[in-house]
């Protein structure tokens, strides 16, 4: 796990070292353990390390082949590298126990496609200095980011985008369309656009490689929303067996480290099914980790009741964190300084208290993350039940996103492209072949799309930013591939989750299962109490803001004087928002 970064030149030039050391330097919190950088001349590869794999030094990156004349940085987790190691043994002269070294190896195999033998989650990026060209990874689901800028002769390649910034050099222009999204889609910005014109990011489940005659790239990955002639004659009761096997094999999977790994227990279902299997391969107590907050606006800051109940269940060394409303503003404002770009969801003030607190025991955890998109966990997929196939962009539209019209009253004229170009976007992707329901093509659309770009980026930009390195068994390729293949009624079923639900029943208390459906609480932001209200207003009237003129006056003052009025389509408050991406925007120094 760690921060990568790269400037690749194919012009003939040389590339830029200290470009590479500032990025590495931007990153040494997601790398605390050391970094290094190596200079290829046309190429240049740096690294900010967070040991979890062999800890020694010799596993350290950038890390160059035993074979080839290829050299190598990745950030990630390959769960996988033990099995491949053996395969690969016989001509590969293997010097560490490190599964970056396998991903050297398993390329000198089978060259591009090396991706499709890993099992985990990564961004990598190769230097082949014999085919003269860069090739890069990422993971099949995108939770480990990878984002590029271009240059004078090539490009620039990093783990985050403020790594970007601070190498120089980046267009910092608002990109219309992601603004366009990033309005309807309630801080969402998909692959390959980011909320900046010059910064794209390499789409999830993608292999790309760049060398002189241009870029080409490839989807390796694109599990299909189709029922399986293989699994006809299975009935609920097969399909809840399989989807709890291929959930406790990828638990088990990210066991993989030579460091102990914790839970982040919110006391909801996924987080304690999480706690509940791991309980099962006997590897000793499990530390998990749960958070709370004040009570604000009516609404309950913390689930500890619920977490508390899986803790003793299962024997868990577990710690509670209370973070008191006085706290919540300096959170906030460290929140947004840890994002790679701006996420307005509510609880990403309580992933990074948490996640700092976690990494003062811990250096990786499993989380829950994924669980509601997969297995249709969420309000705003129901809609999409029982109608037909081709009223899914329609449904979904209703229930989930703003209303283009609502973006156009809010912000400066000319700031938007004249056309709904989100829900074009959208209609594109629902409509596309794959998909058998209605419903199977919203789950799809937001496993792949939505959810690259708010949960897993969420989750990795807030434990990165602490040290800790945060996986996610719901998002293991093989059991997101069965889920897909599940009659989308089950996974509808008992008001979301219901294959979930059925496993649950058999692991864990009642009281566990059979609760409401919560979220990671935090009241004070989603009411903004009068603390985090300031904070928004600030963001709002400062200097910075008034002269990008981003938001018209009149939309401001109706913002400021009712903010809690105006709200997004899954209860946000437009207010934050707005607030988020001007904070996120003054805070990187864009002007």
């Amino acid at each position: 796990m760690c921060g990568l970064a790269a400037d690749v030149r194919f012009d003939g030039g040389r590339a830029d070292v200290g470009a590479v050391q500032r990025m590495a330097a931007c990153m040494e919190d997601r790398g605390p353990d050391g970094g290094r950088v190596w200079d290829g001349g046309w190429a240049v590869l740096g690294h900010r390390r967070l040991s979890v794999i062999d800890l020694s030094d010799r596993a350290a990156q950038p890390m160059t082949s035993g074979v080839q004349d290829v050299t190598m940085v990745f950030n990630g987790c390959v769960y996988n590298h033990e099995e491949l190691r053996h395969e690969l043994a016989s001509d590969y002269p293997f010097r560490t126990t490190s599964d970056s070294e396998v991903i050297l190896a398993a390329y000198a195999r089978w060259g591009e496609a090396f991706v499709d033998h890993l099992v985990g989650m990564f961004a990598v990026v190769l230097v082949d200095r014999t085919g003269e060209r860069v090739v890069l990874a990422r993971d099949r689901l995108g939770i480990k980011p990878l984002y590029l800028s271009p240059v004078d002769g090539g490009v620039r390649i990093a783990s985050t985008l403020p790594a970007l910034l601070a190498a120089g050099g980046v267009d910092t222009a608002l990109d219309p369309v992601a603004l366009h999204h990033y309005f309807s889609w309630h801080s969402i910005v998909p692959a390959p656009r980011t909320i900046l014109r010059g910064v794209q990011k390499l789409p999830a489940g993608t292999v790309r490689v760049i060398d002189r005659s241009g870029t080409t790239d490839r989807v390796y990955w694109s599990p299909t929303y189709e029922r399986d002639e293989r699994h006809a004659d299975w009935d609920a009761r097969d399909w809840e067996d399989a989807i709890e096997d291929a959930l406790r094999v990828a638990v088990r999977r990210r066991l993989v480290a030579d460091v102990p790994v914790g839970v982040l227990l919110s006391g909801g279902l996924d987080s304690s099914l999480l706690v509940a299997l791991l309980a099962e391969e006997g590897t000793g107590t499990t530390s998990t980790y749960s958070i709370g907050f004040d009570d604000a606006g009516g609404e309950q800051g913390d689930e500890f009741a619920f977490s508390d109940v899986v803790a003793d269940r299962f024997a868990t060394d577990h710690t509670r964190i209370h973070v008191p409303s006085s706290a919540l503003p300096g959170a906030l404002l460290d929140s947004v300084d840890a994002m790679t770009e701006p996420m307005a969801t509510q609880d990403v003030a309580a992933f990074h208290v948490l996640s700092q607190r976690v990494a003062e025991s811990r250096r990786v955890v499993q989380s829950g993350q994924g669980a509601d998109e997969v297995f249709a966990g969420y309000a705003y997929h129901r809609p999409a039940v029982d109608v037909p196939r081709g009223r899914a962009a329609d449904v979904f539209a209703r229930s989930f996103v703003d209303p283009a019209a609502s973006s156009h009253a809010l912000l400066e004229p000319g700031l938007l492209p004249a056309t709904d170009v989100s829900h074009v976007f959208l209609q594109d992707s629902l409509g596309a072949a794959g998909a058998e329901t209605a419903l199977d093509a919203v789950l799809r659309f937001d496993t792949h799309v939505l959810m690259v770009d708010d949960p897993v980026k969420r989750v990795d930009s807030m434990t990165m930013a602490a040290g800790l390195e945060a996986r996610v068994p719901f998002l293991d390729q093989d059991l997101v591939a069965l889920a897909a293949a599940c009659p989308p009624e089950l996974k509808a079923a008992d008001g979301g989750k219901g294959v979930l639900k059925a496993i649950g029943r058999r692991l864990l208390p009642a009281e566990v299962v059979d609760r409401p459906k919560g979220y990671f609480p935090v009241p004070a932001v989603r009411n903004l109490d009068d603390d985090v209200f300031a904070v928004a207003r600030d963001a709002l009237l400062a200097p910075e803001a008034q002269a990008r003129g981003l938001v018209r006056p009149e939309a401001r003052l109706a913002l400021l004087e009712d903010p809690t009025r105006y709200r997004t389509r899954v209860g946000g408050t437009v207010l934050w928002l707005v607030a988020v991406l001007e904070l996120w925007l003054q805070r990187q120094g864009i002007r």
